[in-house]
């Protein structure tokens, strides 16, 4: 596991300290704050929008090389076949296991529910946002997820590597052309794996460049948001909020650990600081995608996992395997029939489970994300999609909770699949 160098404070804690630094800041200057007619928020986002372009761009040659490497390096189709069959099944039991957590929590705790009273006459005042709701989700349905597998097989690959919606496109065509390029005879196959890994290493040192201007980068997007947002909590929905966080708490701390122990037998808890640098990236950018290249680095370098397993786990991750997703869809839904005094029996929250499992695979490709996959379940199972307005309150801060949870699940099932793959020093361990 790669150490920080001597003398120089390790770069989780240069963000961390960034982002208390972005809140004091964010707090002081609000929205007015200005010096010489220049106001503050505008400087914020202004290094906040340069660092996530920084990551974007980084994001198509990544993904392309280090899938290409790594499923090259697989070798066999029957390598390729059960490394995907591992890392499928285990993405789908992480999400799994997030929405079960947040189902059970948010049918205790019924943050929906207040003095025994659904909470909808409560959450009136919210619905100012009703509109912006509407025109972000007119005319959609669940056709729009399917249209996500679609666009998994672009007409033009060039087109889906600028279009950030067509990331799936991108990680298919990598699949293929790494697993064709080593059935080309050994003269060109080796040519073109030479040219890949070396666009590899280049990425990774400009991602290693990239890394040391986080601490920057995350106190302009944390400040921007303090500066706008506040810190005000707003009634009946604290109790949702809390709910969701003590969720995504569990599964991050709990759910995944577990896991880990379970199946591979290795001690989980290095895992935390080992990818602490891409935790924090991704709790303040709230992009799974924007964190890619950090996500990669981290679980590379300091958690011990060979490329050729993390290049083919982690971008697939970063695309379909949205566990804090998954859980804030099921207990949303939840809590707004809840708060309409509506009982959802066991079936009707079966269906729930089962399409926020679905759903949360294709969010990342929808415009809107998971307003969209929410909007979705509502209307399956019969309540207005319109409810979701309520949910803009606090969705900011549970959105950059549930990236980082995203994330988490992503770096754990590479440790599991690399596991699995009979890799040692993992986590520093054999």
């Amino acid at each position: 596991m790669t150490q920080p160098k001597s003398g120089r404070l390790a770069l989780h804690w240069q963000i961390f300290i960034a982002i208390g630094l972005a809140v004091i800041a964010g707090l002081w200057a609000g929205e007015e704050g200005a010096v010489f007619g220049v106001t503050f928020y505008s400087l914020f986002d202004f290094i906040g929008q340069l660092f996530m372009n920084l990551l974007k761009m980084l994001i198509v040659p990544l993904i392309a090389s280090s899938m290409i490497v790594g499923v090259a390096g697989l070798g066999a189709s029957e390598s390729l076949g059960r490394l995907g069959g591992r890392t499928l099944l285990l993405y789908a039991a992480t999400s799994l296991g997030a929405i079960l957590v947040g189902l059970a929590l948010v049918n205790v705790v019924k943050p929906g529910v207040i003095d025994g009273q659904p909470a909808g006459e409560e959450l009136l005042a919210f619905e100012a946002s009703t509109a912006d709701v509407e025109s972000r989700i007119a005319g959609r349905d669940a056709g729009d997820i399917v249209q996500i597998f679609i666009r998994m097989i672009p007409e033009n690959v060039f087109s889906a590597a600028s279009d950030n919606g067509a990331i799936l496109g991108v990680i298919f065509f990598s699949l293929l052309f790494g697993f064709f390029m080593t059935r080309i005879g050994p003269v060109h196959g080796q040519m073109l794996l030479s040219f890949w890994k070396a666009v590899f290493e280049v990425m990774t040192k400009i991602t290693e460049w990239v890394m040391t201007l986080a601490p920057i980068g995350v106190f302009g997007l944390v400040a921007e948001v303090v500066a706008k947002a506040g810190l005000a909590a707003a009634g009946p929905l604290a109790l949702f909020a809390a709910c969701v966080l003590a969720g995504l708490a569990i599964h991050f701390l709990v759910t995944l650990p577990l896991l880990i122990r379970v199946i591979t037998g290795l001690r989980p808890w290095p895992l935390y600081p080992a990818m602490a640098p891409a935790f924090l990236t991704a709790f303040s950018t709230a992009s799974s995608s924007a964190t890619l290249p950090l996500t990669l680095d981290c679980i590379e370098k300091r958690a011990g996992v060979p490329n050729k397993v993390a290049g083919f786990t982690v971008p697939i991750g970063a695309t379909i395997n949205m566990d804090g997703t998954a859980l804030y869809e099921c207990a949303a839904v939840i809590f707004i029939a809840q708060a309409y005094g509506v009982e959802l029996g066991f079936f009707t929250q079966f269906t729930v489970v089962i399409l926020a499992l679905l759903t949360s695979i294709g969010v990342a490709g929808i415009p809107a994300a998971s307003l969209v996959a929410i909007a979705v379940i509502l209307t399956a199972v019969g309540l207005p999609a319109e409810a979701i307005g309520v949910l803009f309150v606090f969705d900011r801060v549970l959105d950059m909770s549930r990236t980082m949870v995203n994330v988490a699940g992503d770096s754990a099932v590479a440790v599991i699949v690399a596991r699995l793959e009979g890799e040692r020093g993992i986590l520093g361990q054999h």
